[in-house]
């Protein structure tokens, strides 16, 4: 599984293809040094996903570090060749549709009825942190 963070309102601008090119010009100074790199590394800057592996890199640890990017968590099966390797658990793709989409996670209940408008047929998790560990309020939202 690869998983992806992204702010709502980034998601607004950028639904239904996530791509890095839609939101060149809304970036920090070091996310522009970062942009540049991977431009001349790869002859673009990649979508960023990261990479679940069992007893290496949990789904926790995917949740934890994709809700630092964003407060909406794609979680995709498969992704788009080509795909890069990034880092140990980061990979990164050109682009992305999100029709790919297997789980939604979010902690913000006020998404639920934008992101079930926008995913009708995909499992939306509302999630909230108990002890350092997420927990869903319900199985899925969109029952």
């Amino acid at each position: 599984m690869f998983f992806h963070g992204i702010p709502l309102p980034y998601l607004r601008l950028q639904y239904p293809v996530l791509s890095p090119r839609q939101s060149a010009g809304k970036k920090s100074r070091e996310q522009l040094n970062d942009r540049t790199h991977l431009i001349e590394r790869f002859g673009l800057e990649p979508v960023h996903l990261l990479e679940y592996r069992r007893n290496d890199y949990t789904l926790q640890d995917c949740l934890e570090a994709c809700f630092r990017f964003g407060d909406v968590v794609f979680a995709f099966r498969h992704v788009p060749l080509p795909i890069w390797q990034l880092s140990r658990h980061e990979i990164g793709v050109p682009a992305l549709s999100l029709n790919r989409t297997r789980w939604i996670f979010t902690m913000r209940t006020e998404y639920r009825t934008e992101l079930q408008a926008m995913f009708p047929a995909v499992p939306i998790f509302l999630l909230c942190e108990q002890k350092g560990k997420f927990c869903s309020f319900s199985k899925r939202v969109n029952e």
